[in-house]
């Protein structure tokens, strides 16, 4: 009885040992609160806005052949790199060259045609100064002759042409680049000017975009811009304003500019999503006011604050930090004292907030 009692105690005894080591095992995950913030800047400073575009090499060429015909070579892979005037492409082009051969043998025709009529206004010419002929006649000679000679002409500037219309049947690189499309396949039938490839000979990224009226006249030529792309992420390029439109665009409603990208890298190819920051400038305004957005502004009855944000994007902690105000302006309140330019503050869910709370920066 009592070897049972105990035996009962030593089981609860390792029972209740094993749950207190399973609970101190246990962590429990704390999940940060994300918090959108912002910069604390100048009234009247820089203003950014952002607007989407889309890559592009500087010079893209449409390759394509000047006649018709089914093609019998085709030495075009995407990606390929090519040198101007390295061969791409050829055409059967038969009726080319049937035109060609048609047209030396009416230039040959025209040539015996034009001899002939020359011997013939020699005879004539020869007659007539012995008087054996009339005038008539030798005009009518020196008029054939004439007439041969601007046929036989203009059969040689044919033969020009159609040997021209052969030559249209190759496709060259008409300079140094890269292909980065091929939209036709050996044995296909192909007309004058049909595209049937692109070359990127450009080095250069170009972006191009439209803006609204509201922004176009605070953009110039030559004015800096960053550019980021989606493909590319946690990194900024610099770019410059490079050609900017005078009229609106009647498709889009905005004003196309183009941007060109002065930070060069190989990650960045033709055809990437890109977003360019603007950043605009209001001189007219005074540049040594403090704002900060209506929204970031606390009251406690004691005071007016704001919660100051330290540490990174992955981990901050978020600190309650009183400011005197001034007036309520468009852009927020004017901060007469309690903050400097570039300190980070939070600007929603205030009435949530704890002072020493951890945060993530949303």
């Amino acid at each position: 009885m009592l070897s049972n009692r105990i035996f009962k105690i030593s089981s609860l005894a390792l029972v209740l040992l094993l749950v207190s080591c399973g609970e101190k095992e246990v962590k429990e995950e704390v999940i940060l609160r994300p918090v959108k913030y912002s910069e604390v800047s100048y009234l009247g400073g820089e203003k950014s806005r952002q607007f989407s575009g889309t890559a592009q090499t500087e010079k893209i060429i449409n390759l394509s052949f000047r006649s018709s015909g089914i093609v019998t070579k085709l030495d075009m892979k995407l990606g390929q790199n090519v040198k101007k005037g390295q061969l791409l492409g050829t055409l059967d082009n038969v009726s080319a060259r049937l035109s060609y051969e048609s047209s030396i043998s009416s230039k040959n025709s025209a040539e015996s045609q034009m001899n002939t009529t020359k011997l013939s206004l020699n005879r004539m010419r020869t007659l007539y100064e012995k008087g054996s002929s009339s005038l008539s006649d030798y005009e009518a000679a020196k008029n054939s002759y004439r007439t041969a000679v601007a046929s036989f002409e203009s059969s040689k500037r044919s033969v020009a042409i159609q040997q021209d219309q052969i030559q249209f049947g190759y496709l060259y690189a008409p300079e140094d680049g890269i292909i980065a499309s091929v939209t036709a396949e050996v044995d296909e039938n192909v007309s004058p000017g049909q595209a049937i490839g692109i070359l990127n000979a450009g080095t250069a990224i170009e972006i191009s975009l439209g803006l609204p009226e509201s922004v176009i006249n605070a953009v110039k030529k030559d004015m800096n811009v960053k550019v980021s792309f989606t493909a590319i992420e946690g990194e900024t390029f610099k770019a410059v304003i490079t050609e900017v439109a005078p009229a609106l665009d009647a498709n889009t409603s905005t004003y196309p500019i183009t941007i060109m990208v002065i930070d060069t890298d190989e990650r960045i190819k033709s055809g990437m999503a890109a977003n360019v920051l603007f950043e605009f400038v209001n001189e007219d305004l005074a540049k040594d006011i403090i704002v900060v957005p209506a929204s970031a502004v606390g009251e406690d009855g004691k005071s007016r604050f704001v919660f100051l944000i330290e540490g990174d994007s992955n981990k901050a902690t978020v600190k309650k930090h009183p400011i005197t105000i001034g007036s309520l302006t468009p852009e927020g309140f004017e901060v007469e004292s309690g903050l400097k330019i570039g300190q980070k503050i939070a600007i929603a869910g205030l009435q949530t907030l704890l002072d020493g709370q951890d945060v993530k920066l949303n």
